[in-house]
């Protein structure tokens, strides 16, 4: 019996349905379960010739599926792999198998694309387009958009393909002391990224002072606190912001709420000017 082997049509169109389709029919009992059906369906129906065959194997990817979806992409290419390994009967591959190996990565994946798209790509972009939207200027969206659709299109069909050339043997590279290092490196560069960010396009300051009876100023807090610490006021907010969404689970929205309240008692008392950014 001759080798079976996807065809890059059967690829190019399981690599699409996975980029479109990974949070397909999302919940909180399946997450991304349903895309990765859809992701899996044509490599399914080109390996197998009988619809028993195709149900069997459709069935090994029911189970609950969740990670970061773009760099994930190549868990995707890695059961591609697998299943095509499957279907010409390799005895070391089974539904278990496959089924071991996805639940095995989704949690490193999960951290090394958290890490790499949201904590460090995005952060990175975002800040380019800001400084390319001075003026209301439509060259900074413009940017974002070519530039994340381009990266991440190209970055996701290189992780997918590579998964599928390397089959079982990319869980070696991607679970372990390896895929730690990989991880916490990138979860430093994105918190370098993030700080650059907010010490670049964030500026708290006060115009709290005081005067003498003559009207000569004797303190000025913002300068005070210049000579200590540049900046300060602004790190303390870009900490308190954090504090309270990393670690008292308050959501984005009611933080900008707090922060306006602050803000709007801040004028109400002197701390802050109404007429300066803050």
């Amino acid at each position: 019996m001759a080798e079976k082997k996807l065809s890059k049509k059967a690829l190019n169109k399981s690599f699409r349905n996975w980029y479109y389709g990974n949070l397909t029919c999302f919940s909180q009992e399946h997450m991304q379960t349903f895309g990765y059906l859809c992701a899996m369906l044509p490599l399914v129906e080109e390996l197998y010739d009988t619809k028993e065959e195709q149900k069997e194997a459709m069935n090994t990817y029911t189970a609950f599926f969740n990670t970061e979806p773009q760099v994930g992409a190549v868990i995707v290419g890695i059961t591609a792999g697998l299943e095509e390994a499957k279907a010409n009967g390799n005895d070391d591959v089974d539904a278990e198998t496959i089924n071991g190996i996805r639940a095995g990565l989704m949690g490193p994946i999960a951290g090394i694309g958290d890490s790499l798209v949201v904590g460090t790509l995005i952060p990175i972009l975002l800040g380019i387009a800001l400084g390319l939207s001075t003026g209301g200027s439509v060259v900074g969206p413009i940017f974002y958009i070519i530039a994340w659709n381009l990266i991440v299109t190209l970055g996701m069909k290189f992780l997918y393909t590579k998964g599928y050339e390397l089959g079982g043997k990319a869980v070696d590279v991607l679970v372990g002391e390896r895929a730690t290092a990989i991880r916490e490196s990138i979860v430093m560069l994105g918190t370098m990224v993030v700080g650059s960010v907010a010490s670049t396009w964030v500026s708290v300051t006060t115009s709290f002072h005081l005067v003498n009876d003559a009207g000569e100023e004797f303190l000025n807090l913002q300068k005070q606190l210049d000579s200590v610490y540049p900046g300060c006021l602004t790190a303390a907010f870009v900490i308190f912001c954090w504090w309270l969404m990393a670690k008292k689970r308050v959501s984005p929205v009611v933080t900008m709420l707090i922060l306006v309240v602050i803000a709007f008692v801040g004028v109400l008392v002197g701390f802050f000017n109404p007429g300066l950014k803050y």
